[in-house]
């Protein structure tokens, strides 16, 4: 049996698998977010652990695992997210800054004003955004009191929730480099934390910076105290996105796939060597195996599933998420109601931080009904923004895509996304591919799987073809990007 472990931006998933990559026991539980400021997003990094500790033994409990019949432990997380913490205690010294959090904007400006980002495109594949790791590091080390110190001695050190969690599970300090990929810190084409961007990013401690190991392979033995008397080998580690890639079984070049959950990430594997991304869109490490680096092109949307959380928290106008798919089903139309999820700025293909949620073509006859279409349209239309931005890149048209997440259950929203994508949506079987294919990297680093069973495990459980005419899918892209234009004339220049 195989644990798999998703640390997401809300909860914490984990799912346990046999060797036919059938799912034999699961277990979820939310956590607090935190939003000291505007645009600022935090979590306590001691719940995290807490909760992935209680619910991984529930979801081994729930599979009848006992102590002895675990192979391995295969770890996924949500990306960017950076927590610090004192290596001989294991504490805490500050609340983790979350992939969403917006506080370095105006750094990114500065660097970009500075001409910094052709080196940081170069380097790592990304842009100079407040969403990747780095601006969070130098954030921490210059308003923690006393923590620039600790990190140059050695008492204080960064990584992502893939370390956090590793190095509570077993006291090492390392990460894979789809994580490190994402930091604006690792030179993508060398392998390696560069020292320039360490230096770029206020003079990060490399030494504060973990190991990294190839995604498949040896990341530590669990301690038996931290995984309810399991002792057993940690063998695969991704990046959430990465790790869908890999449960999908996208395994060769030209093959892609869209994840849908807090955000939305479409991913396309581009092979052993890393392509180079127009503006707009990102090169990312998809894992390693061995010496051998996989990269992928990847469009990042930061609000899709977010959005109905907000209708839900904010707004109050649903109960639960499920809501939206029969309100959005009892209209015709969208009557020209149009939602800009922009509530962290906009990510691909427009990278623009200032940009602000907008709702557009309001009358008094629009309803929640509206509001909730207008949210899952929303959802369709960003994914079409980051698909064609891809086409153009490749010189390849998609033919498929295949979907995953926790928004795939609803089947009008899938439905729609195929319609005004124009090709099929192929839904995994199991909607949490990132878990899957946690799974699955660890069941080949422990030598319990192969290549051609993680081909095997890919299974879908729905095929949807487009069933509309093109004028209209043109038309109701016209009245996207006509809204789209109107959100981006929140930030400083509107």
């Amino acid at each position: 049996m195989i644990l798999a472990i998703d640390q997401g931006t809300t909860g914490t998933t984990c799912l346990v698998f046999d060797a036919e990559a059938e799912l034999v026991g699961r277990a979820y539980r939310e956590f607090a977010q935190h939003f000291p400021k505007p645009g600022w997003v935090e979590h306590d990094a001691q719940e995290i652990w807490d909760v992935t500790q209680a619910v991984a033994g529930e979801a081994l409990d729930d599979a009848g695992c006992a102590v002895g019949e675990l192979d391995a432990v295969g770890i996924t997380n949500q990306r960017e997210t950076i927590c610090v913490w004192d290596p001989r205690t294991g504490e805490p010294l500050h609340r983790a800054i979350v992939w969403q959090d917006r506080r370095g904007a105006a750094r990114c400006d500065e660097l970009r004003t500075q001409g910094h980002e052709a080196l940081v495109r170069t380097r790592t594949g990304l842009v100079l955004d407040p969403y990747f790791s780095a601006t969070k590091v130098e954030w921490l080390l210059r308003e923690v009191p006393g923590l620039r110190e600790r990190a140059r001695d050695g008492r204080a050190v960064f990584g992502t929730v893939d370390t956090w969690i590793t190095f509570r599970l077993t006291g090492e300090f390392v990460t894979d480099p789809s994580n490190a990929s994402r930091t604006l810190l690792f030179d993508i084409a060398k392998g390696c934390w560069d020292p320039e961007l360490c230096a770029l990013f206020g003079d990060v401690p490399e030494r504060a910076l973990p190991e990294v190991r190839p995604s498949i392979g040896d990341f530590g033995t669990t301690r038996p105290e931290a995984l309810h008397g399991h002792a057993v080998p940690v063998a695969g580690i991704a990046g959430d996105q990465q790790a869908a890639l890999y449960g999908q079984a996208c395994l060769a070049p030209g093959q892609g796939k869209n994840t849908y959950g807090t955000g939305s990430f479409v991913l396309l594997n581009s092979g052993a060597a890393p392509p180079l991304a127009p503006p707009g869109l990102l090169t990312t490490v998809a894992w390693q195996i061995g010496q051998r680096r996989v990269y992928a092109l990847e469009a990042a949307i930061f609000v899709t599933g977010a959005a109905v959380q907000w209708l839900r928290d904010g707004l109050g106008i649903i109960a639960e998420a499920g809501e939206t798919e029969a309100l959005a089903a009892s209209l015709d139309s969208n009557d020209g109601v149009h939602f800009v999820p922009a509530l962290t700025g906009l990510g691909s293909p427009h990278w623009d931080p200032y940009a602000r949620g907008t709702i557009t073509g309001l009358t008094r006859g629009t309803g929640r009904a509206h509001l909730a279409r207008a949210t899952l349209e929303a959802i369709a239309y960003q994914t079409v923004d980051a698909v064609r931005a891809m086409e153009a890149a490749s010189g390849t048209p998609l033919t498929e895509l295949r979907a995953d997440g926790g928004a795939t259950v609803n089947t009008w929203l899938m439905q729609f996304q195929a319609d005004v994508l124009g090709v099929p949506v192929v839904v995994a079987e199991i909607a949490e591919t990132t878990a899957l294919g946690a799974a699955m990297l660890a069941g080949v680093g422990a030598g319990v799987l192969s290549q051609d069973a993680v081909v095997r495990g890919h299974r879908s459980r729905a095929e949807l073809e487009p069933r509309m005419g093109e004028d209209e899918r043109a038309s109701l892209m016209a009245g996207w990007h006509g809204a789209l234009a109107r959100a981006r004339l929140s930030g400083p220049s509107g």
